[in-house]
Order: C-alpha cells, then sequence, then structure tokens
C-alpha cells in the first residue's frame, strides 16, 4: 500500500534540507565559472555576432573532439536540430515516426515540421526511455514490411523514422533500438537533447544513429542561452545540414543565391562564444551532477516509498535531472506533494505530460502506455545545478 502525499512531501523537504541546506533552490541554474565572459567580450569586440564567426567553427570543432562524433553542426536550438535531423532522414508529408510517449513537446513539434505525424510508444521503467522489447511485440502486430518500407497497417503510412530520447541524461538501450530499427526499416535519430556527457557502452550518446541531436537551452548542463547541435559520422549529411540551416545559400562574395527551400537555424557566434567557454568546464559539471547524485542516494536510499533513478545498466549518464521515483501513481496526489515541497522553497517538477494528453497531439497513434502513464505519476525532478553543492 502506497503511502499518503503528506509523507512524500515531509519526506522530500526534509530530505532536501539536509543535502542542499534550508534555503529557497531553483530546479536548475546554468555555471558561469570560467571563460564565459572572456569569450563573449572577444566576441563583442570582433563584431561577429551573427552566424559568422570562429566561436561557431570552434564550437561544433569542440563538440565532435568530445563526443568523438565526425561532425557537428550547430544551429538554434535543439528542436530546430531535430527538425533537419528527420529531414535528413528522408521524413516527410504523411509519414509516422516512432517516439516515446514521456518526452518535451519538441521531439513531436519536430515530426510536425515535416508535416508527419508522431506515433508513440511506452517507457522502459529501467531507463525512462523506448520500450524496445513491448515496441517489437507492437511492430510485429500491426505493421507490415512493403518494398522495404514498415508500414503502419492501420493508418496505411510510412513508419519511416525512430527517435528515441535520452531522458533526463540517461541512455535507452540503444543496442535494442538499433536492432529494431535494422529490423523494421526505419531510420534512427537520437533525441540527445538532454544527455551531453552521457555514455552507452563506452561511447558517447547521439554518436550511434544516422545523426543525434543536443540541446544547449538555458537549464542544459552546458548552455549556449539557446543553441543546440547536430551530430554525425556521415560527411555528405554533415555538409546537407549545414546549407539547410543557413537558408540553402550559396556561397558568392555579394549575390544572395538559394537552391533550395532552407531555414534560418545556423547558431549566432556570440552564443557559440559562451558554449566554448561551457565545454571547458564539463567534466567539472559532470563531476559535480555525479557527487550531488550520491548525496541524494545516501540521502533517500533507506526511506521507505521513494528510489532515486540511477543510470542504466551499460551506461553512464550525466545525470542531468535528478529524479525521484515515489511508490504513488496518482496525478492529484502528485500534485499535493509538488505543491508543499514548492511552498517549502525547493523547486521540483513533474516530468512532462504525456504527448497525447496535448491537444496537438490527442488523435496521433499510439501503442498500449500503462509505463508511461505511470511514469508520468510517480517521478519528481529535485534540484539538480551543477553548483548547488559549491
Amino acid at each position: 500500500m502506497s503511502h499518503p502525499a503528506k509523507y512524500f512531501s515531509e519526506l522530500i523537504i526534509s530530505g532536501l534540507q539536509s543535502v542542499v541546506g534550508n534555503r529557497k533552490v531553483a530546479l536548475h541554474e546554468p555555471s558561469f565559472t570560467g571563460n564565459e565572459w572572456l569569450y563573449v567580450k572577444e566576441c563583442l569586440d570582433s563584431t561577429y555576432v551573427s552566424s559568422v564567426g570562429k566561436f561557431v567553427t570552434r564550437f561544433e570543432s569542440d563538440l565532435t573532439s568530445y563526443t568523438g562524433a565526425k561532425h557537428a553542426v550547430a544551429v538554434v536550438n535543439g528542436t530546430a536540430g531535430l527538425h533537419l535531423a528527420l529531414l535528413l532522414a528522408g521524413v516527410g508529408h504523411n509519414d509516422e515516426v516512432l517516439m516515446p510517449a514521456l518526452t518535451f513537446v519538441a521531439t513531436a513539434n519536430a515530426v510536425s515540421y515535416c508535416s508527419a505525424m508522431p506515433h508513440l510508444v511506452d517507457c522502459n521503467p529501467e531507463n525512462l526511455g523506448f520500450f524496445v522489447e513491448k515496441t517489437r511485440e507492437y511492430l510485429s502486430d500491426t505493421t507490415e514490411q512493403r518494398a522495404g518500407q514498415c508500414i503502419n497497417k492501420t493508418t496505411g503510412r510510412v513508419i519511416r523514422a525512430m527517435v528515441p530520447m535520452h531522458t533526463f541524461g540517461h541512455p535507452v538501450d540503444i543496442e535494442g533500438c538499433l536492432r529494431l530499427a535494422k529490423d523494421f526499416n526505419v531510420q534512427f535519430v537520437e533525441d540527445a537533447a538532454e544527455s551531453l556527457g552521457s555514455l552507452y557502452d563506452g561511447k558517447h550518446t547521439g554518436t550511434f544513429g544516422q545523426s543525434g541531436v543536443l540541446s544547449f537551452n538555458g537549464n542544459k548542463i552546458v548552455t549556449t542561452g539557446g543553441g543546440g547541435a547536430i551530430l554525425t559520422n556521415d560527411e555528405k549529411l554533415a555538409k546537407k545540414a549545414k546549407h539547410l540551416s543557413t537558408t540553402a545559400k550559396l556561397p558568392h562574395a555579394w549575390h544572395y543565391v538559394h537552391d533550395e527551400c532552407g531555414y534560418n537555424y545556423r547558431m549566432p557566434n556570440i552564443n557559440a562564444a559562451l558554449g566554448c567557454a561551457q565545454l571547458e568546464n564539463l567534466p567539472e559539471f559532470i563531476a559535480k551532477k555525479r557527487n550531488l547524485f550520491n548525496k541524494y542516494y545516501n540521502c533517500f536510499k533507506d526511506k521507505a516509498g521513494v528510489s532515486l533513478v540511477h543510470e542504466p545498466e551499460k551506461s553512464r549518464s550525466n545525470y542531468w535531472l535528478q529524479t525521484l521515483e515515489l511508490d504513488i501513481a496518482d496525478e492529484k496526489e502528485q500534485n499535493k506533494i509538488l505543491y508543499a515541497v514548492n511552498e517549502a522553497g525547493f523547486m521540483v517538477r513533474p516530468p512532462w505530460k504525456l504527448m497525447n494528453t496535448l491537444q496537438p497531439y490527442r488523435n496521433v497513434p499510439a501503442m498500449n502506455l500503462d509505463e508511461a502513464k505511470r511514469l508520468a505519476t510517480t517521478l519528481v525532478n529535485l534540484p539538480s545545478s551543477q553548483g548547488l553543492l559549491g
């Protein structure tokens, strides 16, 4: 039998007080402790603050060095990166794209930008992401192979791609996802927006599929204010992504010639300057995140009814957002807990609403989502700033 909301509220408040002290604490704040001011000033002094400048090039190079990807294309945000990655995976009008029901809305929006439709799959409680085994059974029953394409037997549409997302920085079962993509003839695009610094089997997330996408929003482990990047090992795809992200403009000293419909998605130099400084401190940020996890783990490990979400098997997580799982699956009770803890000065939040509960996506195809529904009401994100412990 689960505990009442008051029990969890008092438990979480007491635990947070013991770890971070009795003070107001945000969910996640960036840390600017390195060369951020120096690089941004250098960028301003150069007057190259838009999409041309040395910091954009350097940032992309630094990303490839850190992640092991052969190419990186810096864009204005993670959503733009997902949009381009899906277009380059061949996703188009009336296609379907497999994606977890429990994710940030950007994953679904990027699919919609391609005039395609999200197709929701359930989430694995062991990694909070794509439930590979259950999805395999579902696709075996509901799809057929026709001319090398995966066809939804109910809608008649092509299932063109799958987009697993590494929830809160914890890698999904990438090996299982890759097998699934191969067996059902769908493209594999990683939503690695939250997982910069996370590894699966020793290899960086975002580098396993045709492409992977990072986010550098203000709440991410590394921020450029707003920004994202496409990672790929395919040189041709990288060149195409860069071309599309710069309005498909052909190089010329003065003429504006565009050879197709492109997008104004290129990351500005001033944002990249911030990102270069942030990347220099990423190993330190991850160490602090993992230390915070250990503090929370020791605090909650012997408490009844709660468990701290930890990195899955074969993985090394960046622990972007520390997350408690409660043994209560009731949205009303969850809201009582969230209200009480926030009132005490500690910003905590639930995971996102399931995509098919949002107005734009109420009628999209979906498999049975029992685990995702449960997780949406049992998970609570705790304060997770890398500078929280000093």
